[in-house]
């Protein structure tokens, strides 16, 4: 650490930030499988050295939501190594840790007694290690087990429509600096964007004013994680939607390292995107270097430094255009194979003066992206094997696209949206009824979207019958409340199911708009987290953040229905209604400890909509069997 008089040490918080650390990343592979440990390692190293307070992660700690038993063990050896030592902290939580932290301890990690926590870690989750299941815990509540990491940022998603959460911020004293750290675990971006937009449903509570500490004396900083490229602006969260009195925002899940803050124009805040400390999509923007940032706060002031990762793999990317290279002839394979052999070549070289370390040379990342307009194509895996031993994917150097007729900022945030590595060749529910013409009549489209996610991600072997559940009520009590069904034939009662679907993604759409009312019989579809199954025996679980509501480009609050407490009278066949009572969690109420003079001092700020929904009438209808 530089010298500083020690009254600015005394009253200065220092801050590692990093994002996106995404352990566990190509675990199978035997020359990559270190890489996402040995840069979280070497981000632990730089906190100590730096002697920072504490550390601030913005989620997707770990790549699996699931991760494997090698992974946790790793995480939780280098968090040891590094967080527990006997090095006094220098700071206060002065906030009610029981909201702060909700875990069943209730307070920070360096407050327990039996553990000797020198480097606090504060993280939230991102998409990747997102809560989920009956208990709805995430792989970063083991670490939080286990005392090795201040987890914060869990919502609970409350009221009926949209949802509604309250952010409390944890408050941070040291001297005479105060920080308000608020945290933003990953919500679906559709589902957050709508809540943005509805006046209420996102609350942020804000210090109250005490003699010795105003409310402007607080520094306030955000970490969340969202999509920030607004290739789709429903399926991204806007910079102008946080609140203005944020004066630092830390933003996680963008992959490319934009460590420098910048000031977001009209907020009045400054924000940093610290990006992966791992490249996960062999693209450009993941080619640049490598970055965590070190905040210092004293006061209302801060300095940012930049520190680079040394430990990472080299990446070199490249782009060719096969017809604008005067050396190859079209109607000969071996000059084109000839020219991407010299870029490769090239490439290599390129990341070989690079290194700084020798004795720690590791094996180079390439990637060519390669516009074939007019040529024909070679095998990327044939053509790598000569690179074996000599490049970390042999496998995928070549990647191979033509020209389109895009403009250059399109195809600029194309590849920034390629940066998601987990949105690549993943294909909708929509898509393919779209593709093969098919109506649908009693389950909407977005629905099995979400059954199909948390079937394929979170293991939730009951999605898809939960999904069919909730309809099958939904359309039973709908149609038995409008007519006597009684009366109805066959043929009656599919035609009415089909309207009845209509008018119920109708008022899905007006619950999105309007500020959504909580009735009587209700429990939301994607809030309730365990509800025993008729006959099965299990837990259906639906992740908070897992809920995809736009049906077909309608803005529509499909998580806002409510359950029917009873069956329709008439429909034959249906499955007899779930009576099992959603399980709430309580909070831990600690030990009662580090609930110091503003435990209870915050008072309510409320974002409210400035922007109202476009509504879309196009409806894609589903077929299904009645029975």
């Amino acid at each position: 650490m530089g010298q500083q008089p020690r009254e600015d040490i005394a009253n200065t918080v220092r801050i590692l930030v990093a994002t996106d650390c995404h352990l566990g990343y190509m675990e199978k592979d035997e020359i990559r499988r270190h890489d996402s440990f040995e840069a979280f390692e070497e981000i632990c190293s730089i906190a100590e050295q730096k002697e920072v307070d504490f550390v601030l992660l913005g989620g997707d700690l770990f790549h699996e939501n699931k991760p494997s038993r090698s992974t946790l063990v790793k995480a939780i050896e280098i968090l040891r190594r590094h967080c527990l030592n006997d090095r006094p902290v220098q700071f206060q939580v002065v906030s009610d840790q029981a909201v702060n932290f909700q875990n069943k301890f209730g307070h920070v990690n360096y407050e327990d007694p039996h553990f000797n926590v020198g480097l606090p870690v504060f993280s939230i989750h991102g998409n990747h290690d997102d809560p989920a299941g009956v208990d709805n815990l995430s792989a970063v509540d083991i670490l939080s087990a286990c005392n090795l990491v201040n987890y914060f940022g869990k919502m609970v998603l409350g009221g009926s429509g949209v949802g509604e959460i309250t952010v409390y911020p944890i408050l941070i004293r040291k001297g005479s600096t105060a920080v308000a750290l608020y945290g933003l675990g990953n919500i679906r971006d559709e589902r957050l964007n709508r809540m943005f937009q509805t006046p209420h449903a996102v609350q942020w509570m804000r210090p109250e004013a005490q003699e010795e500490c105003q409310v402007s004396d607080w520094f306030n900083i955000l970490v969340l994680h969202q999509n920030r490229v607004k290739t789709n602006p429903k399926n991204a969260i806007n910079e102008h939607f946080l609140p203005r009195f944020l004066d630092f925002v830390v933003w996680g899940h963008e992959h490319e390292c934009l460590i420098d803050p910048q000031e977001v124009p009209g907020m009045g805040f400054h924000l940093t995107q610290p990006g992966s400390s791992v490249a996960t999509s062999l693209i450009e923007g993941e080619s640049k270097p490598k970055h965590v940032l070190l905040l210092e706060i004293k006061e209302n002031q801060y300095r940012p430094t930049k520190i680079p990762l040394t430990s990472v793999r080299p990446f070199e990317y490249t782009e060719i255009i096969l017809k604008d290279e005067a050396d190859i002839d079209p109607d000969d394979q071996n000059s084109i194979l000839e020219h991407l052999d010299k870029v490769v070549r090239n490439l290599i070289e390129r990341s070989s003066k690079k290194t700084v370390n020798r004795s720690e040379l590791k094996l180079p990342l390439v990637r060519i992206k390669v516009d074939y307009s007019g040529f024909m194509t070679i095998n990327p895996q044939r053509f790598g094997q000569k690179y074996v031993g000599k490049v970390a994917n042999p496998q995928d150097i070549l990647i191979f696209s033509k020209s389109s007729k895009k403009s250059k900022a399109e195809a600029k945030i194309d590849d920034f949206e390629r940066l998601r590595p987990e949105e690549l060749n993943q294909q909708n529910i929509e898509a393919l009824v779209a593709e093969n013409n098919l109506k649908m009549e009693i389950i909407p489209v977005n629905d099995l979207d979400v059954a199909l996610h948390n079937f394929v991600n979170k293991d939730d072997r009951l999605a898809f019958y939960s999904c069919v559940q909730y309809n099958l009520q939904e359309t039973r009590h709908k149609i038995a409340k409008d007519s006597d069904t009684a009366k109805f034939e066959e043929e009656d009662i599919i035609l009415k199911v089909g309207e009845s679907l209509e008018e119920r993604l109708k008022e899905r759409s007006n619950h999105s708009k309007d500020a959504p009312q909580s009735t009587s019989n209700a429990a939301s579809f994607e809030d309730i987290r365990s509800k025993t199954a008729a006959g099965v025996g299990t837990a259906i679980s639906f992740s908070d953040d897992e809920d995809t509501t736009q049906i077909s480009d309608t803005k529509s609050a499909t998580r806002g229905r409510k359950w029917s407490s009873a069956a329709s009278r008439s429909s034959r066949g249906a499955l007899e209604s779930d009576k099992s009572k959603t399980s709430t969690r309580g909070r831990g109420r600690g030990r009662g400890r580090g609930r110091g003079r503003g435990a209870n001092n915050l008072k309510q700020t409320t974002l409210d909509a400035s922007l109202g929904f476009r509504q879309s009438q196009r409806l894609i209808l589903v077929l299904i069997t009645i029975h």
